[in-house]
């Protein structure tokens, strides 16, 4: 047993060393900046000014099932109902900075 999780371990190393992660840390400050010249008109503090109890608040993430880092980058990425796609206007890195700043605010209750 010992020997087969050893194996596993060096194996997960190799593969770390031969494919580094391309992604960085997601960047609040970038997050924040993104949200306010890609959401805010519509989501600013946290509302939503086209679907009222669709909002950005903690407890609406939480009913809808958008309270993971997953399901808000995936709403950001290909858009739903009213929520246009944001695919092609804005990369990986700048999505992923978003939906963190959008889950950190939610936290706060968006003070």
């Amino acid at each position: 047993m010992r020997k087969i999780a050893l194996a596993l371990l060096s194996a997960v190393a190799i593969f770390t060393l031969a494919f580094p992660s391309t992604a960085l840390a997601a960047d609040i400050g970038n997050g924040a900046k993104i949200f306010n010249s890609n959401c805010a008109a519509c989501h600013m503090g946290g509302k939503n000014v086209v679907m009222a109890t669709k909002t950005l608040q903690k407890d609406a993430l939480e009913k809808f099932s958008m309270n993971s880092l997953a399901a808000i980058i995936n709403q950001v990425t290909n858009g739903k109902n009213a929520m246009p796609a944001f695919k092609g206007k804005l990369n990986s890195q700048q999505i992923e900075d978003v939906a963190s700043y959008v889950l950190e605010k939610a936290e706060k209750g968006w003070s």
